[in-house]
């Protein structure tokens, strides 16, 4: 303080203007936090542990099946929204779902959430498709290999798991961000607004383009031949889910 003095009266005693300070304190100012009302409550706001392995009845074997990635390929249909119009994550990629995937993104909510006032709910069946390997070293043939452990398989599109309650996107963002980073396919992290500015930008981007050269156009109407070389799911869904 003694040092700010002396500064101010050398500063005055060489400029003949006058000078004036006045000290004021900040003061922020900040919005009230948004009450979310008409929130509906599962019955069981925590994600259950999933189980490892399928349950089958005594009388039954665990059976065994091709891979399948047509499971993994193309669009989800069906699970594709929000349930409760609040927050969640969405594969924007297909990939498989193993056992400790589901118990990464259970421990890692509860590390985060003390679920007094939130919930989050599964949007993914538990594993059920199984997974055969060969043992190590042994050779070709001999029919096919046991089996290993079960995975889900998952689409583009699909909703993995929705968070909800008295809570807003920027509390939950970072947490939703970590978990779709360590899934074994691309996601992301969304809420209710995010999906309705991408579904509004998507159309736009169709109601006004102005190329007719568009793949779908070029895949309909076999131009160049392409039918000889795409992929059969390119003629489906136009390259855009590979």
């Amino acid at each position: 303080m003694q040092t700010l003095r002396n500064t101010v009266r050398s500063f005055l005693s060489t400029n003949n203007s006058a000078v004036i300070f006045i000290q004021r304190k900040g003061l922020k100012v900040y919005n009230p936090p948004v009450k979310i009302e008409n929130v509906e409550y599962p019955e069981k706001n925590k994600l259950k542990i999933m189980e490892k392995v399928p349950q089958y009845p005594s009388n039954l074997r665990p059976f065994k099946m091709q891979k399948k990635l047509r499971l993994m390929r193309g669009l989800e249909t069906i699970h594709n929204t929000l349930l409760h119009k609040q927050y969640g994550i969405v594969a924007t990629g297909g990939g498989r779902l193993k056992y400790g995937h589901f118990e990464m993104i259970r421990m890692t909510l509860l590390r985060n959430f003390d679920f007094n006032n939130i919930f989050a709910i599964w949007r993914v069946d538990a594993p059920w498709q199984p997974v055969t390997k060969k043992s190590q070293g042994s050779r070709m043939g001999a029919g096919k290999g046991s089996i290993d452990h079960y995975v889900t398989p998952i689409k583009p599109g699909r909703v993995i798991i929705e968070v909800g309650g008295d809570i807003q996107y920027f509390q939950v963002e970072k947490v939703l961000k970590d978990i779709a980073a360590k899934c074994p396919f691309k996601a992301m992290a969304v809420s209710q607004e995010i999906l309705d500015k991408m579904a509004k930008k998507e159309k736009q981007e169709e109601e006004n383009n102005l190329n007719p050269w568009t793949w779908k156009y070029i895949i309909q109407n076999n131009i160049g031949g392409c039918h000889n070389w795409i992929s059969p799911f390119d003629k489906l869904w136009y390259t855009k889910y590979v």
